[in-house]
């Protein structure tokens, strides 16, 4: 900070010279004595400078309304909501969400490093705060293929941004357990950048946090339980208590917050679609769903502004105090957390949930992210699972709205050796393709649960290597997918008798679209709205659930391009039950 801005500040502070803006006749939520003050709030340079009486070039009414600090969402993929950064700060701002940590694992493990140059560019300059965790897995692990590969000498290089903060979540714990050296030199090197490191401890028990927590990793957005959150609690991490489009943790996780503990907790999204995030918010859903639930407003908003700002050392955010950034929230209501206004550097950008800032033009991508579908031919014979009628086989059974499956051995109905998928047992069969370099590899299992009657789905959105994966009911109309996918570089597509009903282009390499978000939401309405046609009435997304049964690090059972793959071994496994 230079000596003449700060004097202006001390010289606003003191009431010596007037203020940018003054706030007037508000009631301030402080977050840190968890209580409700009155007072003018002064502003200058887009921070605030005092709380107490003051005089403004400008002032503002606030008419009674709560004043809170904004938003922030502490661990979210932005490629989840398959728009660009630009579009995506449109839809968060007008739900006062004005901060957030973003990982591009997403396009990292399509794009590589040109994938992160492309989200951190395509993110400066937005009135939305986009600080960036290093992907620490390209590759996410050694059982699928991806797209790149990133070492520590790759990333390196980025810790010169100033957004960035660390290095985003270390997902390979056997890698972190065995003292992998590759691994090791990730978090090293982040340290030595003093980052902050997110884990991603799905799964582990207290020996296993042990063993993160003395690997300088400090959070987990993975629990499901309240011992879970306990464990980690009590060694010394944060807990993001996550509420995004398929893992729903809220609900379980926020009995585990007390008084004693709660500044160890924070929220984030992690990964939610769009049309989910126009119509049911960002973290703002998640303090709303939390107050719920019996936490105190004020509790609750602690949780989404100063805890989160705190754990990833954001020293001027997360609260309505001198010296900290103007972003802050003119709230009609407490409990239903009814945001009027939303102010970034003590500017408006979003009423009464619609965003009113200027808008921007960027570059395109460059080409190479704009092909990133690139797979050999795919044939009827390649999609046969060798079975014999009635032969036990392994499945992997969905859990609605939860990233965790269960790992089922049934038996399968097969015609001519091969396995026959069945709408009646709810069998479908999957397939996991891979579409980066043509390796021709062709991952196939089982899944039950999907609730489809008919027809096919197909995506290039499977966490986290982002191959293509297809589910349905029939070959013929599985290889239409395929076949659809290819042709828009990337997306979503339903099939039914050969015909494609709808579909969302995702062009920048295969998880973002192009587009304005009002026009990327209606093509996903309209895509949700044909499942119908396919028979589906589940109350969960298959897609976004489709997506999750292609992630190896999570329990209990999943399918990469390389086969079927139990996480209580850690090894792929085959179809059929020996």
């Amino acid at each position: 900070m230079n000596l003449d801005p700060l004097k202006k500040r001390i010289d606003v502070s003191t009431g010596r010279v007037p203020a940018d803006l003054v706030v007037k006749n508000g009631k301030i939520i402080d977050v840190f004595n968890l209580e409700v003050i009155e007072g003018d709030i002064a502003i200058v340079d887009g921070h605030f400078a005092g709380i107490g009486e003051f005089k403004g070039y400008e002032t503002i009414d606030a008419e009674g309304k709560f004043i809170a600090p904004a938003f922030i969402d502490g661990h979210v993929h932005i490629e989840s909501s398959m728009v660009t950064p630009s579009e995506f700060s449109k839809v968060l701002l007008a739900h006062g969400v004005t901060t957030v940590i973003t990982d591009p694992h997403e396009i990292g493990n399509v794009s590589g490093a040109e994938g992160i140059s492309f989200m951190l560019d395509q993110s400066e300059g937005l009135p939305l705060d986009v600080r960036v965790m290093l992907p620490s897995s390209v590759p996410a692990t050694p059982f699928e293929n991806s797209g790149a590969a990133l070492k520590a000498a790759d990333l390196e290089p980025f810790y010169k941004h100033p957004r960035v903060l660390g290095l985003a979540e270390v997902m390979d714990f056997p890698a972190v357990m065995k003292g992998d050296e590759g691994m090791l030199s990730k978090i090293v090197s982040a340290a030595s950048h003093h980052g902050v490191i997110d884990g991603h401890a799905a799964g582990l028990d207290a020996k296993g946090i042990n063993v993160y927590r003395s690997s300088l990793i400090t959070t987990d957005h993975e629990c499901t339980t309240v011992e879970e959150a306990l464990d980690r609690i009590r060694r010394g991490m944060y807990v993001l208590i996550r509420e995004g489009s398929v893992a729903k943790n809220l609900k379980a996780l926020i009995r585990a917050v007390t008084p004693n503990n709660a500044r160890r907790f924070l929220f984030c999204t992690d990964d939610k679609h769009l049309d989910d995030l126009v119509s049911e918010g960002s973290v703002d859903h998640n303090v709303r769903l939390a107050i719920s639930e019996g936490v105190s407003p004020l509790q609750a908003i602690q949780m989404a502004t100063l805890n989160a700002a705190e754990c990833y050392r954001l020293h001027e955010k997360g609260a309505i105090s001198p010296g900290y950034k103007a972003d802050f929230l003119l709230l009609d209501e407490l409990e239903s957390v009814s945001i009027s206004e939303v102010f970034v550097d003590g500017k408006s950008v979003a009423k009464n949930g619609e965003y009113t800032g200027q808008t921007s033009e960027f570059a395109k991508p460059p080409i190479q992210l704009l092909t990133s579908v690139n797979m050999t031919e795919t044939s009827a014979e390649e999609l046969a699972i060798s079975i014999n009628d009635k032969d036990p086989i392994h499945v992997i059974e969905i859990i609605p709205n939860q990233l965790v499956t269960k790992k089922k051995v049934l038996p399968a109905k097969a015609a001519n050796g091969s396995f026959t998928p069945s709408t009646s047992d709810d069998l479908l069969k999957m397939a996991v393709i891979e579409r980066h370099r043509q390796t021709g590899n062709i991952g196939l299992g089982v899944v039950k649960g999907l609730m489809l009657k008919s027809g096919a789905i197909a995506s290039t959105v499977a966490h986290d290597s982002h191959n293509l994966v297809v589910a349905g009911t029939n070959d013929e109309d599985m290889l239409a997918a395929v076949d659809a996918i290819q042709r828009m570089q990337g997306g979503y597509v339903i099939v039914k008798d050969g015909k494609e009903l709808a579909s969302v282009p995702l062009p920048i390499s295969g998880l973002m679209s192009d587009k304005p978000f009002i026009q990327v939401n209606e093509e996903i309405i309209q895509l949700k709205s044909k499942l119908k046609r396919i028979g589906f009435n589940g109350d969960f997304d298959p897609f976004l659930t489709l997506s999750f049964l292609t992630l190896p690090v999570i329990p209990e059972i999943k399918l990469t391009d390389l086969g079927l793959f139990d996480f209580n071994t850690y090894q792929h496994i085959t179809v059929k039950a020996e």
